[in-house]
């Protein structure tokens, strides 16, 4: 939440270029989903359902749960 190039860097450093990211410097988007730290992912069906959180990164699990969604 420091910079976005602070962001783009970290998104870069963690190899999460597959996942959508979300910049959001005023914050609305943690509150809104509940987020407590990061890096949080949050998988949402095609209504908008959550269907997954995980903290921290665990890519295959999360691209597992996405492939069966």
């Amino acid at each position: 939440q420091d910079s976005r190039d602070e962001a783009v860097e970290f998104v870069n450093d963690r190899g999460t270029e597959s996942f959508t990211v979300l910049w959001d410097e005023t914050f609305q988007s943690w509150i809104s989903l509940e987020i407590t730290g990061q890096p949080t992912f949050v998988l949402l069906d095609t209504q908008g359902n959550e269907i997954g959180r995980w903290f921290g990164l665990n890519e295959s699990e999360i691209l597992a749960l996405a492939a069966n969604a």
